[in-house]
């Protein structure tokens, strides 16, 4: 997800696009938790349907060894009385995709387009440092030109290690086992776990919390997300929340930094409407939000039951937005096409060196 700056803000584009990602995830926490709830007072059922809803990826077993290495494992604590940093609080990095997907009649009729494939269309990694006292959220752009390392395919074989391809034709190539691959090949960083969401998973959980309500300062008319709407205050389903997401035509300078403003202002409206639905007194709609989740989510079979993802939403709401550095990976015009960038050196490096 990626706009403008909004005024008073005080903080960049890139930074807000990531924060409101993160706050995706955070309310994707809260349904999921309230899910547990529900399944201790007695609902088992629904907690194996949703369970079984998660779709999972062995990055793993895919991969294997030739990966960056893992961070160091938690430290004790320099008094030999107190405990350990318990395992489930080390440092963690975590690849976020929003998947473009291009092929299924729901998401090509949510603007996923009509031909084969799918692209990562939003990227980022998510940090977390030991003890999950704060956390790092860097934007990868998705026209970045990296060199694609070979990657494994489901079919078999290997697709060939490309130089000057596009960050996101990685999963378009291989899907998340390449996405993982390249992510790691760009920053060096080990990518602890891998989380997806798909256009129809977010236009599903908008209309199981009863849409969402934003208020756009220009008009917008974009044929190519199919959204045309009057400056004002408006009440969207799913299907015209997805597509102000999407929104970049008409707005700004219609590059892709054109549609921050628009998503953070969404993303904000979301956690409002999430905090305000009263999901834990209303079972039904819980459900409802929660199954939107479970079913649009892809994730490492680390992280493939609701019980691993509950937990990693808590820690993400654990976290006011004073402990969260949002930044975007520094780019610079790539000297072969002025529409694409690459990572401009030293500065990528560094930052990336500070997630290790």
């Amino acid at each position: 997800m990626t706009g403008e700056d909004e005024p008073g803000d005080g903080r960049s584009a890139p930074a807000r696009a990531a924060g409101g990602r993160r706050g995706l995830l955070k309310a994707a926490g809260i349904a999921l938790a309230g899910v547990l709830v529900l399944s201790a007072a007695g609902a088992g059922w629904a907690y194996r349907h949703l369970n079984g809803n998660i779709k999972s990826v062995d990055i793993d077993g895919a991969l294997g060894d030739d990966r960056p290495a893992k961070a160091p494992a938690p430290s004790a604590s320099a008094s030999t009385s107190a405990p350990a940093v318990p395992p489930s609080t080390g440092a963690l990095n975590i690849l976020v995709l929003g998947s473009d997907s291009r092929s299924g009649a729901e998401n090509a009729a949510l603007g996923g387009g009509d031909s084969g494939g799918a692209r990562s269309d939003t990227a980022m990694v998510v940090h977390l440092d030991e003890g999950r006292t704060s956390a790092t959220v860097v934007s990868i752009p998705r026209d970045t030109l990296v060199t694609r390392p070979a990657c494994p395919l489901e079919s078999g074989g290997s697709a060939p290690a490309v130089s000057g391809a596009m960050f996101n034709s990685a999963y378009a190539v291989g899907g998340p086992v390449c996405a993982v691959k390249t992510a790691e090949a760009l920053t060096d960083v080990r990518m602890d776990h891998y989380v997806e969401i798909d256009f129809s998973g977010f236009a599903d959980l908008v209309d199981a919390l009863g849409g969402v309500t934003v208020t756009t300062d220009e008009d917008i008319d974009d044929d190519l997300s199919h959204l045309h709407l009057a400056a004002g205050t408006h009440h969207l389903d799913g299907t015209r929340a997805l597509a102000l997401a999407r929104t970049r035509h008409g707005v700004g300078d219609g590059s892709d930094l054109g549609r921050i403003g628009l998503q953070q202002k969404l993303v904000k409206a979301l956690l409002e409407q999430t905090a305000s639905a009263g999901l834990l007194t209303d079972p039904a709609r819980l459900y409802r939000a929660a199954d939107a989740v479970t079913g649009s989510l892809t994730t490492d079979t680390g992280l493939d039951s609701l019980g691993e993802l509950t937990r990693l939403g808590r820690t993400l709401g654990a976290l006011s937005s004073d402990e969260v550095r949002t930044v975007t990976m520094p780019v610079a015009p790539a000297p072969s096409d002025p529409n694409r960038v690459v990572a401009d050196e030293p500065e990528a490096g560094r930052l990336w060196a500070s997630l290790r």
